[in-house]
């Protein structure tokens, strides 16, 4: 008997992402899964009902999609959902258990195994599961344009009959997967980056792109962990660091902010005193809001304007480009169910370092160390 897979609709406000899209539902069925599909689950990514029937999959009510073997979601599950969740069963998803180690406790009740997609480690193997980076990488472009539509100035340089208007500064703070790509897109709209990573291995994949890297007077040491993130600065470090960053954001038309340390609230890198130095118009959309912003003046899930400049305090960036989004978050769950399914079903594997990696709870217990600690810090 062909073991299930569930795909709910996802309820969170403004998440317009499906798990699984129908190209991914029909390799699943060729290799023996039964794909239970909720009803409408696909329609805010602009894939019908019809087109996960047509794939092979079964288009069924929320309560049948979640009692799966396996469940696949975007979003963390609420409460209503972890209780629809088949004991003993498997969820796989973004499940924020660093940022919100509680969820883990509630999942671990139900004695479902979970994998959490954001704790995939950034191991050559597991690069095509990788679904942050996949998901970032949108994040970074679309944070450009929605600078270059804010922002009350030409990106490029343009020369005309009237004159030459001056190409936009654009400013891009982490270098990571969304801030490259940031810098990729700011770059192709005509505009001036430049770019800083508390990481000096990054320069040279930013120069690459043509944006110059902003150094500064500011001895870090190896700033990047074994997962490749960047690690947190002590206080006075930290506060050195903001400092010397005022002069090149107050030069900056917009500022792409992208810095974010997994299970840490998001490092302050612009203060008010940076906006102060902006000129009125100029434009900062802050990545790191989920985690309270790196700029300490963004409101988390708002647009406001402080001291002349509007700052966008961006939640889900994703979800307003649904359709390669879906494709791309697909793809990373079709990596995993591969690695960790067969003809037969789930199959727990605590000696691969991926599974072990990623799973949060199995068996009813939490078996995360870094989960743990947190639970038992709080």
């Amino acid at each position: 008997m062909a073991y299930t897979i569930g795909v709910p609709r996802e309820r969170k406000a403004g998440e317009n992402l499906v798990a699984l899209i129908p190209e991914v539902v029909a390799r699943l069925v060729k290799k023996g899964a039964s794909v239970l599909v909720e009803r409408g689950a696909g329609d805010n990514a602009f894939y019908t009902d019809e087109d996960f029937e047509a794939a092979g999959a079964q288009v069924v009510s929320r309560e049948e999609a979640f009692g799966a073997d396996v469940v696949v979601k975007v979003q963390p599950p609420n409460d209503e959902e972890i209780s629809l969740l088949r004991e003993g069963g498997v969820l796989i998803g973004f499940l924020s258990p660093l940022d919100n180690p509680d969820i883990s406790v509630r999942i671990a009740a139900r004695k479902v195994t979970a994998l959490s997609m954001e704790l995939v480690p950034r191991i050559s193997r597991a690069q095509k599961m990788d679904a942050l980076s996949a998901l970032s990488s949108i994040g970074g472009y679309r944070a450009v344009l929605i600078a270059a539509e804010a922002l009350p100035k030409f990106f490029p340089l343009l020369s005309t009959a009237a004159g030459t208007v001056r190409p936009a500064n654009v400013l891009v703070l982490g270098a990571g997967v969304a801030g490259l790509q940031a810098i990729a897109t700011a770059k192709r709209l005509g505009s001036r980056v430049s770019a800083y990573d508390i990481r000096d291995v990054v320069a040279e994949e930013v120069q690459s792109l043509g944006a110059s890297f902003v150094e500064l007077e500011l001895k870090t040491g190896s700033m990047q962990d074994e997962g490749g993130y960047a690690k947190a600065l002590v206080e006075e470090k930290a506060a050195r660091q903001t400092e010397l960053l005022v002069p090149f954001i107050g030069k900056s038309d917009v500022v792409i902010a992208t810095a974010l340390i997994p299970g840490r609230r998001a490092p302050t890198l612009i203060t008010e005193e940076a906006v102060r130095e902006m000129h009125a118009g100029s434009v900062i959309v802050d990545m790191a809001a989920p985690n309270g912003g790196n700029c300490e003046l963004t409101v988390p899930g708002e647009t406001v304007v402080r001291h002349g400049v509007k700052i966008f305090g961006v939640m889900n960036l994703t979800a307003g480009m649904p359709v390669h989004a879906s494709q791309l978050y697909s793809r990373t769950l079709l990596a995993v169910l591969e690695d960790f399914t067969d003809e037969n079903g789930f199959t727990v594997k605590f000696e691969d370092e991926v599974f072990a990696g990623s799973c949060v709870t199995h068996d009813g217990e939490i078996v995360h160390e870094r989960v743990k600690s947190l639970l038992q810090t709080a």
